[in-house]
């Protein structure tokens, strides 16, 4: 399978000599799916990561009180799946579903196990895409924890400018940590 976007992305986290992209690449099988698929539903164990082509998609928190609490955003070209419960191989808290139609391209658990195993350069890979997860994540508390609703809004348009036009407001306001009536205010108020 030809995988140009996935070596192109994985080539800039950290790059492979041919041999190991070669074998990194061609495990991946191709996945299509319509706007509202949940991929991996809270309580399952996450089996995939997930390299997106095309389409956005969003893990969720549902709590008991059937809010949701939107956690991050996935588009082209970036991994994508539950990555501490696919990691820890224990289920996840959270749901990941697609918001609009998707291609993907998917690889099991146990491959990517198998060839970590092999190649110390994919075993670095995944070291290095685990540790800018982790770093985003942390800088994500940061900003939810410390940042006025302002700040939070402008940090956003300011790393993905462009995701006010993709993702519907209801689902930025959630991962801004904000109700959507206050996230309406400040869309007009705020200059962009």
């Amino acid at each position: 399978m030809d995988t140009p976007n996935l070596k192109d992305f994985v080539q800039r986290i950290h790059p492979l000599n041919e041999v190991e992209l070669t074998a990194f690449c061609s495990g991946w099988q191709p996945l299509t799916v319509k706007r509202k698929t949940i991929l991996t539903a809270a309580g399952e164990t996450e089996r995939y990561l997930y390299f997106v082509n095309e389409g956005i998609q969003r893990a969720f928190y549902l709590g008991d009180d059937n809010k949701e609490a939107t956690i991050v955003f996935t588009y082209p070209p970036s991994f994508s799946g539950v990555a501490d419960s696919f990691l820890t191989q224990t289920p996840s808290l959270y749901f990941l579903e697609t918001i609009t139609a998707s291609s993907l391209l998917r690889i099991s658990y146990d491959q990517v196990q198998q060839l970590q195993q092999q190649y110390a350069g994919i075993q670095q890979l995944i070291f290095k895409a685990t540790a800018f997860a982790l770093k985003g994540a942390l800088q994500r508390h940061i900003e939810l924890q410390c940042f006025s609703n302002e700040e939070k809004f402008k940090t956003l348009l300011k790393r993905s400018p462009h995701i006010l036009n993709l993702i519907p407001h209801k689902y930025i306001a959630s991962y801004l940590g904000m109700d959507a009536t206050n996230f309406s205010k400040l869309i007009n108020t705020v200059s962009i």
